[in-house]
């Protein structure tokens, strides 16, 4: 005997009400995280343009998905695939929740009173000659760390990036010592173009400061969104001890901008660097 394949539940006028319903919810949605999304992008000044990103990449999932039940209406090969888009989907999401409770934790745990050997200040983006806010919070940490250990080197170390006049290793050297900190302490780093080169372009100047990584307690200095990343890859290049020193950012919106970012980079980190 044939078997009999089973029978669907006939569709009434209230499911094919609620359908079209939560069909038209999802694709306003759709259509507002886009709007807000292209605003954000575009809006260079808001400083949050990788929420905007996320945005258009929430408004493209939610008309995938709106599509997708259409088209799994009534058709099996189509509902499987609509199972597989939202199992990604939720996987997606559960790896994003465990990475930012990571990256979360690590910013949250402030080492400022462990004395340490010295100090990598890590630097970043500077507008024109002048400390961007996410660089400003990491020198006035720097600074209140430098007078609580007033005798150890500190590395300052970045590069110069699109639209700097100056490199960050001297803009930071520069806002440092007009406020006190002796020139003497400070050792300047002006090559390095992101945070793996930063450790590593540190590294041969700390030793010739009669300072071991390997053996020593290095603190390090930059925002408390970047702390896990900037830890893993301290680890990765040798640095036996390291103590963060996190400066948090002042504005709500944009500290939530960054740790979202701060996520996707630790994926890019794990895979490559």
């Amino acid at each position: 005997m044939k078997r009999q394949r089973a029978k669907r539940r006939p569709l009434y006028r209230y499911d094919v009400y609620r359908g079209r319903r939560r069909g038209q919810a999802r694709l306003t949605a759709a259509a507002v995280c886009a709007v807000l999304g292209l605003v954000l992008v575009l809006v260079r000044s808001l400083g949050i343009r990788f929420s905007g990103f996320l945005l258009l990449g929430a408004a493209a999932l939610l008309t995938v998905s709106w599509l997708l039940d259409r088209l799994a209406a009534g058709n099996d090969r189509w509902l499987l695939v609509r199972r597989g888009f939202y199992g990604c989907v939720a996987v997606g999401l559960a790896l994003l929740v465990g990475l930012e409770v990571v990256i979360i934790n690590r910013g949250r745990s402030d080492r400022t009173p462990l004395p340490a050997d010295a100090v990598i200040v890590l630097g970043a983006g500077v507008n024109g000659t002048e400390p961007s806010l996410s660089l400003r919070t990491r020198l006035d940490a720097a600074l209140d760390y430098l007078e609580t250990c007033p005798d150890i080197p500190a590395v300052l170390t970045g590069g110069t990036g699109y639209g700097e006049e100056i490199s960050e290793a001297a803009c930071m050297y520069d806002y440092l010592t007009e406020r006190g900190v002796e020139p003497d302490r400070l050792i300047l780093e002006d090559q390095a173009s992101n945070t793996a080169e930063n450790f590593a372009r540190s590294r041969p100047l700390l030793e010739e400061a009669g300072v071991d990584p390997a053996e020593s307690r290095v603190a390090v200095v930059t925002n408390d969104f970047h702390m896990a990343r900037s830890e893993l890859i301290a680890a990765r290049q040798g640095y036996g001890d390291v103590a963060g020193v996190p400066a948090p950012l002042p504005w709500a919106h944009l500290t939530v901008n960054y740790y979202l970012r701060e996520a996707f980079a630790l994926v890019k980190t794990f895979l490559f660097d």
